[in-house]
């Protein structure tokens, strides 16, 4: 038996089949590298230069509602545009190209400024959960588009370019590369199981117990087993839902308090507003049904303390993810924060 919290070893990330490497005697090496500068405070509940806040004018001057709960509008500045026509490039098979077509759309998850997900009232965040919901019916209703991705990069150091609090939804015309080595292990679990791959997770990690963070009454959430990021952690339904869509009204009241719930304890932990990457992932259109476990990945990039960072390097670009602090105890340690 090795000892998993002092010992080298590797853990296979069920859903996509690769590997992490676990350091854990290397937590207590000095820190001499970069350091990180604390993230903007005091912001005001309205900036007119905020180009996101009610009545402003934006960068593409297009100007603002007076918004007072949730506000959707295209990307002034698109990664993906609707009426890119479909194609193949290039002549070699080695340099094989394929045009994108998609759209994208901006969230404003509150007409304040000031405000993170952690800092809203869990009424005003269902809201969002119902925006969320509506906006991927929408778009996943549309014929070009196969994938719909909902997302908040959260904070200057995960590239947000704006405190004002807000997600995004890039809907694409293929599968992305995440959603496809998702699938490919979902699937040939629920082939082989009676459940779907997360609900026999979920089973498991409850049994354990030591990375459960918080939980209710539709969601558990955790650090994965196979986690990377310090202090990653998964939000998955309990009940085997596949889309935003198929939630209950109490399943979105829930998931508006886990997310509260996590995000909260976020910001306890370094006393700041917590820099991550979150998005969730669900079954795309035109594939077969029954597998999929609809999840949420939350990918925060602190390592030991508000200006410490974790940096994908080296070893990690070149061979496989390597982490140090164990996920038990990154666990235990936002476990212990209050909500």
């Amino acid at each position: 038996m090795i000892n998993l919290q002092s010992q080298p070893h590797r853990r296979l990330n069920l859903l996509t089949g690769e590997w992490v490497l676990v350091s854990p005697h290397r937590t207590q090496r000095p820190w001499q590298g970069q350091v990180e500068a604390l993230p903007s405070q005091g912001l005001v509940q309205h900036d007119p230069k905020c180009y996101l806040c009610p009545g402003s004018e934006r960068a593409g001057g297009k100007r603002n509602p007076e918004y007072k709960s949730t506000f959707v509008f295209d990307n002034d500045f698109a990664a993906l545009l609707p009426d890119t026509p479909v194609g193949l490039g290039g002549g070699n098979p080695l340099l094989r190209v394929e045009t994108q077509a998609g759209i994208c759309r901006v969230i404003c998850f509150s007409p304040r400024h000031d405000l993170t997900l952690a800092d809203m009232e869990t009424s005003a965040i269902r809201g969002v959960v119902d925006t969320w919901v509506e906006q991927w019916n929408d778009l996943n209703a549309r014929e070009q588009i196969r994938y719909v991705q909902i997302f908040e990069n959260r904070g200057e150091m995960m590239g947000s370019s704006n405190p004002h609090p807000h997600g995004q939804i890039w809907s694409i015309s293929s599968l992305p590369n995440e959603i496809l080595k998702e699938d490919r292990s979902q699937r040939e679990h629920r082939q082989a199981k009676s459940a779907t791959l997360l609900s026999d997770y979920i089973a498991a990690e409850l049994d354990a117990g030591e990375r459960i963070v918080c939980q209710n009454g539709s969601f558990v959430c955790m650090v994965p087993f196979w986690a990377i990021w310090p202090f990653e952690t998964m939000v998955i339904s309990r009940r085997p839902v596949e889309t935003l869509d198929e939630l209950s009204d109490e399943e979105r009241t829930d998931l508006a308090g886990i997310l509260k719930s996590i995000t909260s304890r976020y910001n306890k932990l370094f006393q700041v507003a917590f820099p991550y990457s979150m998005g969730f992932h669900q079954r795309p259109k035109g594939i077969d049904k029954n597998h999929w476990h609809f999840h949420a990945h939350f990918y925060p990039p602190l390592l030991r303390s508000a200006t410490v960072r974790k940096f994908m390097v080296g070893f990690e670009l070149l061979a496989m993810p390597q982490r140090d602090i164990t996920p038990e105890l990154a666990a235990d340690r936002l476990r212990q924060m209050p909500e």
